[in-house]
């Protein structure tokens, strides 16, 4: 084996293999998902030896030309006097250098927003290349499986969110001389086998583990629970109205904040079609002046798919026009860039030498237009509200559901209102800065999909110029109210200066800003959901029963936060704890295994953490499969090339790959009701999501459910968020088999729970509830 040394100091590499002190021969160390490590020690073997420098280029590699390391010195070498020699004091060298990844860790991240529908393949490869385009080969890398939503922590360091990454998918990275692999976790197989000549008996160390589990109990963090609608009554005097429950919020958060104050749009941010050249950002504008005259081929497009769940604030920007315009500006779109898949966005359409400006749906313009005044500037902005924060289920994997095939990941269907405004400001009238914005369309796309293109910019023809542009994710709460005889409005919830009317406090309250108090009789509705712990508890009675012995019950339970991969949903949890049970149901193994590098399992050339080992040795364990977590490598024989290796390995039943668990107290919710492994995915009804107040009196409430009941089912309503089943009226209103249905009133405020129920035994119920509450005069 060759040593070679590049001190970047323009000399080009030097050959270090004669100096190296074979008392303490080199040693490689490879951990799953971690960068790689050498460490060896060098002697002064000549007058002209160069002390290897902080940040030299390290590679080891055979004569045949393949690489065992490749990296680069994290610090400068330590030394050891060990004594006079003739050419003066000698010094031993010890070093250490860490993989490939050291290049990208020592970059900070670019701001970018979170991956969204992208492969966890293609996620990592561009991580890599946002940081040094061109330093990593990325054509080894396998999609392996998806991500649904991954958040860039810019605190990172690359191989943390390399390994974060894996963890996700369940595979494994490596970067060896440059280039990049990532592939599923056991992509490549080997087998310990004991009938083979070449197997060691005294160099295989096994250890069982009883970790065995039939009742899992999992945590994640707050989640969307209830869904709440409030209903009160304007006055004409009163601005404030208190909700009834704490709404779940993820806490606003601005996802694009763009400014166009540099050269070129960022790549992170912005990918651009432009094949006539006329898109451009100059004085701190994105600059549109024609295109080709076709739908869809110039665009500026968000770099990532947004997930059309909960509420979205898509501010396109501050636009002028300077010419009659044909384009889409602020488009959502299905699978391409073109009207016909526009799900939402501002046509501009010619008129004279003007424009129109109006809203297009589902692929057809709508509503009302807007006649464009080139000395005004046009706020556009898209106001997004779904029945369901989030439309996708968080994937789990175990060994029995590997990349690719995990457990979870189905979408989640919902309802998406869609709301489309223009703040028309006039530079000659001061007060056109804070007036209302105009609504273009508000209305319900029914079965929106789950996740969708943003393209900011569509342009056939168009010539305008943006002066900023925002993507926001606001507090999931919808407001509208209705005048006496006419039909719900949205009102806008944000910042005065944004043109909003209301927003929502701490309290929880709904604060009108002034000139926007509702007035008298004016109905109010404000629908959101409430907020809980997401948990599940599953439990696999087979196996209990089986464990079952005397005084001992055969339960092996644990509970646990899951840190990741997050689940978002207690329907996350229970597919977390699926994946666990996957491999819990017998003993776990671990092992411990060394060879000469020519005796090698399966005769493998070379072996890398991630790899599969079918361990078959059925005089000391069963045989089981297990993926190897750690490699050392002690070079031993450099000329010879030989080397020692000692693989560390162990099958999901002793440490889960795919899990990662917090070590801070979680408490569990009380009264958890716990599931079985067989009813996953068949034991609750839909939500009542469609519920609401349709009318109301002094001493009657009417409900219209949304949907009807199925034969023999029906809708329960309670007083509270408890109790609910056949057996518990302490609290209940009634049950009824009608979607339309009237329950008693007993006072100015209430709250009515529904779910439904079907006539199985026992009876299946929704997962959550729907809350109407009401606040109005008697």
């Amino acid at each position: 084996m060759t040593l070679s040394i590049d001190n970047l100091d323009g000399l080009g590499a030097r050959e270090y293999s004669a100096a190296i002190d074979m008392s303490r021969p080199p040693r490689v160390l490879r951990r799953l998902n971690k960068p790689a490590e050498l460490r060896f020690s060098l002697v002064a073997n000549s007058p002209d030896f160069i002390v290897p420098a902080a940040g030299a280029r390290v590679r080891l590699g055979r004569l045949n030309g393949s690489d065992v390391f490749t990296g680069y010195l994290a610090a400068a070498p330590a030394f050891e006097y060990l004594g006079w020699g003739e050419n003066g004091a000698l010094f031993r060298y010890d070093v250490t250098a860490v993989g490939d990844e050291f290049l990208l860790d020592r970059k900070a991240l670019p701001d970018r927003p979170p991956f969204v529908e992208r492969s966890a393949g293609d996620a990592l490869r561009q991580l890599a290349e946002n940081l040094l385009p061109g330093a990593a080969d990325g054509s080894a890398v396998e999609n392996v499986d998806l991500l649904g939503w991954y958040y860039c922590d810019r605190q990172k360091r690359w191989s943390e969110h390399a390994a974060e990454i894996s963890l996700r998918a369940r595979a494994c990275y490596s970067i060896l001389n440059g280039k990049l692999s990532f592939s599923g976790l056991g992509s490549r197989s080997y087998t310990i086998d004991e009938a083979e000549r070449t197997f060691c008996p005294q160099a295989l160390k096994l250890h069982a583990l009883d970790r065995e589990l039939n009742d899992v109990t999992l945590v994640g963090n707050s989640e969307p629970q209830a869904h709440v609608k409030d209903y009160f009554l304007g006055d004409g005097l009163s601005y404030k109205f208190y909700l009834s429950q704490p709404p779940f919020s993820r806490f606003t958060r601005t996802i694009v904040d763009e400014e166009y104050k540099g050269a070129a749009l960022a790549n992170t941010t912005w990918e651009t079609n432009d094949p006539s050249s006329s898109v451009r950002v100059a004085a701190g504008k994105l600059q549109v002046s024609g295109g080709t005259g076709h739908d869809g081929e110039t665009t500026v497009r968000f770099a990532e798919h947004i997930e059309l769940g909960g509420a979205w604030v898509l501010q396109h920007g501050d636009v002028v026009f300077s010419a009659a315009s044909n384009g889409i500006v602020g488009g959502l779109y299905g699978s391409y860039v073109s009207q016909s898949s526009c799900l939402c966005g501002f046509r501009v359409v010619p008129a004279g030498g003007t424009s129109n400006l109006q809203a297009v749906i589902a692929g057809s313009v709508t509503g009302s237009l807007i006649t464009v005044n080139t000395s005004h500037r046009y706020v556009l902005t898209t106001r997004l509200y779904s029945t369901e924060i989030y439309r996708r289920q968080q994937i789990f994997h175990s060994s029995a559901h590997p990349g690719g095939n995990g457990r979870g990941g189905n979408d989640i269907p919902a309802d998406l209102r869609i709301v489309l405004e223009v703040h028309d400001i006039d530079p000659a009238n001061s007060g056109s800065v804070i007036a209302p914005s105009a609504v273009l369309y508000d209305g319900i796309l029914a079965v929106a999909p789950g996740f969708c293109i943003y393209a900011l910019v569509n342009s056939a023809d168009l010539h305008c110029a943006l002066a900023f542009t925002r993507i926001l994710r606001p507090s999931d709460i919808e407001v509208g109210s209705a005048l006496p005889g006419q039909a719900y409005r949205t009102r806008l919830v944000g910042s005065l200066s944004e043109g909003a009317e209301c927003r929502v406090s701490t309290e929880p309250a709904l604060l009108f800003y002034p000139g926007f108090t509702p007035a008298p009789n004016e109905l109010i509705s404000v629908h959101y959901r409430s907020s809980g712990r997401a948990a599940a508890r599953v439990t696999d009675p087979i196996s209990i029963a089986q464990h079952a012995r005397g005084v001992d019950d055969g339960v092996r339970g644990i509970v646990r936060k899951v840190k990741s991969p997050p689940p978002w949903t207690s329907a996350d949890c229970e597919m977390a704890a699926l994946a666990l049970l996957d491999d819990s149901g017998k003993p776990g193994w671990s092992g411990e295994y060394q060879a000469w590098s020519d005796f090698l399992p399966g005769g493998a050339a070379d072996l890398f953490p991630g790899d599969l080992l079918q361990v078959h040795v059925p005089s000391q364990a069963p045989t089981f499969n297990a993926i190897v977590r750690e490699i050392e490598l002690e070079l031993r024989d450099l000329r010879g090339e030989h080397a020692l290796y000692t693989l560390r390995f162990a099958d999901e039943g002793a440490e889960s790959l795919a899990l990662e668990f917090e070590t801070s107290h979680v408490a569990a919710p009380f009264n958890l009701v716990a599931s079985t492994v067989a009813a996953q995915g068949c034991q609750f009804l839909s939500d009542l999501t469609a519920a609401e107040i349709i009318d109301q009196s002094s001493t009657t409430l009417t409900i219209d459910a949304g949907c009807v009941p199925g034969p023999g089912g029906g809708i329960e309503v309670r007083l509270t968020d408890y109790g609910w089943g056949p057996d518990n009226d302490r609290n209940l209103l009634g049950r009824y088999a009608a979607r339309v249905f009237i329950v008693p009133r007993f006072g100015r405020a209430q709250t009515c729970y529904l779910r439904q129920y079907d006539n199985s035994s026992p009876a299946r119920y929704s997962r959550f509830s729907t809350a109407l509450h009401i606040d109005y005069p008697l």
